[in-house]
């Protein structure tokens, strides 16, 4: 494990391997370096690329300096790439893709950006997440606040969520829950429903890939076009066969094809 302190004072935790140019990977909710699909993903990249897989502020072995605010989380991904070497490409998955858009849009030294499915909601094709769900999340118990993510913010049933508590990865979920409202505020405004704003990506100079995949729902599909139509120059795919938990063996060939 190494680690590097972000500018207000917060230690983050991070795993370097490989050889290659940098790649800093970026979780989504309720993931850490050391669970989801991150570590997969570094272990398939990491013939071809110095690979930096970080823990979030407020999981695993990374500090959580309080009060929350996204500008933090954008200065704790510019701390590791200046570990890194001051610049790196940057692959982010869900929740850590619309933070990594919003670190681009705010000037970091990001090569180049692959940006898999950030949850984004522009439609009315899906039950929409309550505008209210940032202070929700804040208000409830880490068990009730997973349980509320999947199902208002998600949209998956219920049962789901009931197996889960059955499965080992439930309790290393409930010890990072408290972070899920800090997933929220990076979304942001973005999934309530309403049009994609371009405005908010338009200081984003540097390429990007916004990858989808073939079996996500169709509300899915749709936000990552319209995220793609409203970055300066961005691009589409859509990996056949993929969900929104896609595998590493499937999203590492795209990242690697459009960071080298």
């Amino acid at each position: 494990m190494n680690t590097v302190v972000s500018k207000d004072g917060t230690t983050i935790a991070y795993d370097r391997r490989g050889n290659g140019p940098a790649l800093v990977l970026v979780d989504g909710a309720l993931c850490s370096r050391a669970q989801g699909p991150m570590p997969a993903v570094a272990e398939a990249l990491a013939d071809r690329f110095t690979v930096y897989n970080y823990d979030r502020r407020g999981r695993g072995d990374s500090g959580d300096t309080g009060p929350y605010d996204v500008d933090r989380e954008i200065e704790d991904l510019a701390a590791v790439i200046e570990a890194a070497g001051g610049s790196a490409y940057v692959y982010g998955s869900s929740s850590g893709a619309a933070l990594a858009l919003r670190a681009t849009a705010a000037g970091l030294p990001i090569e180049k950006l692959v940006a898999f499915e950030p949850p984004y909601v522009v439609d009315d094709s899906r039950t929409q997440i309550p505008r209210t769900w940032v202070a929700d999340l804040q208000a409830l118990e880490p068990g009730d606040a997973i349980k509320y993510f999947f199902t208002k913010g998600i949209g998956l049933p219920g049962i789901f969520v009931t197996m889960m508590k059955l499965m080992p990865a439930w309790k290393p979920m409930k010890a990072i829950a408290h972070t899920l409202p800090y997933d929220a505020q990076v979304v942001g405004d973005n999934c309530f429903g309403d049009p994609m704003d371009a405005s908010q990506w338009a200081s984003i100079q540097q390429p990007v890939q916004v990858v989808s995949g073939g079996k996500s729902p169709a509300w899915m599909k749709t936000s990552t076009r319209a995220l793609a139509d409203a970055i300066p120059g961005a691009g589409h795919t859509e990996v056949p066969g993929q969900n929104h938990v896609i595998k590493a063996t499937a999203i590492a060939p795209v990242i690697a094809d459009f960071c080298r």
